[in-house]
């Protein structure tokens, strides 16, 4: 057995660290500052047991982030250590884990998943002095305070923190409390949000769900699986995202790569989708101002085998692929229903998008290597890369829906034909190429796709397009194929050092050896040989373990 994922120590010990700062690098300040009304948002839910305690532990990690600071506050037994011990719980993903509290010890170390944390109980502190010795503003960046009594360090705390507030009821003191959970600061818009989505999921008949985090994507996006009962579904939770920088013409790169903007894409895609045979989620319940959904649960096997490094199912993905060819052999319109008159125009896939995702390898995956490019090369760049993709600008457009490929493709056994494959993350889709998709699949960036296993999906797609349309052109489309899908690899070999980068996430690393691999394999066709000579001249390999 290893060592236990908490251990406790002096307070001398806990706070004499490094200068703490917010998720920005900024450094944090130790003193409080004046809060004006707006500064801060709030709600009040009653806890009639541990369970409903346990729902609003797992709403409240919801929203705390790395370098975060939570407040727990109440009178002796409101409650305190029952809340922190099933948050530390559902943070840590383990139901039975010890927390004892930190009463005596004054602080609780916990390294868990997605950030070390810090259990700190001030009931015993008595004064400034002692407050002074602490240092609560000289912590590692990324550690989560959970300090209990507040008001003992009154003055000391953070602007932007969440604060739980316990209060026990006159009629049932024994079991019935009042939480009122208030964001202060750069936390209020989170707490806000917080209050939404249980409005929300009230309205929807799941307000009283169990809920589970899911694994989210790259996006402002995240995802709970909720049950109540037999029922499961999936809560979707889009709030709204920020512009970035302008880039091209005063644009974002948003605008200009055609990225959707709201939950009414995800709806209109999906229903077109279902209404074509094809297994996109259903809408259980919608809320499109907010940005929240409850959507069909489709399970979670998948379409490729293993755990370490998974391997395609040949059923599976040949039943990818013969979804792609129902939407491929049919006029696709571009302005689809959302609901109540509404409507989603899908963009068109044009140079400025294919561009724009193209330099991505220029503008984040060569500095990450410690390799610049001159402006002259940079020019001679997007000059090939017009001349490339003009054949896809020109192609009979239909539905892209850009990331079609494993993490997004679930199988569901117990249905029959095309129904067993449920596609998701559709938002994004665009008027373009059909040739994008069948790329996306087939050189998937998570999974590695064998060229055999490539080569034979490809010819399984190629000979059913020429038995349906006599005038399918298989060369021109094999032109498109590879170009495509060094486009894909040059954008994705960026959005992972851009992940890594900005967004500290570096698991996606490891995939950049694959990436590189398919990039070659796709500029040796022969019509990209010019787009080939530059890469091997401008464009170094990754390390061999991505990092």
């Amino acid at each position: 057995m290893g060592e236990p994922p908490h251990r406790a120590f002096g307070a001398a010990e806990a706070f004499a660290r490094a200068p703490r700062g917010n998720r920005d690098g900024a450094q944090r300040g130790s003193a409080a500052m004046p809060l004006v009304p707006d500064d801060c948002a709030s709600f009040s839910v009653l806890l009639p047991d541990e369970r409903a305690t346990r729902a609003l532990t797992i709403d409240v990690a919801s929203v705390l982030a790395p370098g975060d600071f939570l407040t727990l506050s109440g009178d002796l037994g409101a409650g305190k250590t029952t809340f922190a011990r099933l948050l530390i719980r559902h943070l840590a993903g383990d139901a039975a884990l010890e927390v004892p509290s930190p009463t005596f010890t004054l602080v609780q170390s916990y390294e868990l998943p997605r950030f070390p944390l810090l259990h700190v109980d001030l009931y015993r502190i008595s004064g400034a002095a002692e407050l002074a010795e602490l240092g609560l503003d000289e912590l590692p960046q990324r550690t989560v305070v959970l300090l209990e009594w507040p008001d003992r360090a009154e003055g000391l705390l953070p602007r932007d923190r969440v604060d739980v507030a316990l209060t026990l009821t006159a009629a049932r003191a024994d079991t019935l409390r009042q939480a009122r959970v208030t964001g202060h600061g750069a936390c209020a818009d989170r707490v806000a949000r917080l209050s939404a989505v249980r409005g929300f999921l009230a309205a929807s008949g799941m307000g009283e769900a169990e809920r589970r985090a899911m694994p989210g994507d790259a996006s402002t996006r995240s995802y709970q699986r909720i049950a109540l009962g037999e029922r499961s579904a999936i809560l979707m939770d889009w709030p709204p995202r920020p512009d970035g920088p302008p880039l091209r013409d005063g644009k974002p790169y948003s605008a200009v790569a055609h990225l959707a903007e709201s939950v009414n894409a995800f709806v209109a895609v999906a229903k077109g989708l279902r209404a074509r045979g094809l297994n996109a989620p259903g809408i259980c319940h919608a809320d499109l101002a907010q940005g929240l959904l409850v959507i069909e649960d489709l399970g979670d096997e998948r379409i490729v085998a293993g755990e370490g490094e998974p391997v395609p199912i040949a059923e599976r993905y040949e039943t990818a692929v013969d979804a792609l060819l129902v939407l491929h052999g049919q006029p696709l319109p571009d302005v689809l229903p959302v609901a109540g008159g509404v409507e989603h125009r899908l963009p068109r896939y044009d140079l400025d998008a294919f561009l724009i995702e193209a330099s991505l390898v220029l503008d984040w995956y060569l500095p990450r290597l410690g390799v610049g490019v001159a402006a002259k090369a940079r020019a001679a760049f997007a000059a090939l890369w017009r001349e490339a993709l003009q054949g896809a600008i020109d192609a009979p457009p239909t539905w892209v829906l850009r990331d079609y490929h494993s993490p997004n493709l679930l199988w569901l056994p117990s249905r029959e034909g095309l129904a067993r494959l449920g596609i998701l993350d559709f938002q994004d889709a665009v008027m373009g190429p059909a040739a994008y998709d069948l790329a996306s699949l087939l050189q998937d960036a998570r999974i590695d796709v064998a060229a055999a296993t490539e080569a034979s999906l490809l010819g399984r797609y190629l000979d059913r397009r020429r038995l349906a349309d006599p005038d399918f052109d298989e060369p021109h489309f094999l032109r498109l194929y590879a170009t495509l899908a060094a486009q894909r690899a040059s954008k994705i070999l960026g959005i992972f050092a851009r992940l890594d980068r900005r967004d500290r996430k570096p698991q996606y690393l490891r995939h950049m050896p694959r990436l590189w691999g398919y990039l070659q394999r796709s500029l040796a066709h022969p019509s990209l040989a010019p787009l080939s000579a530059w890469y091997a001249a401008h464009v170094p390999p990754p390390p061999a373990d991505g990092k």
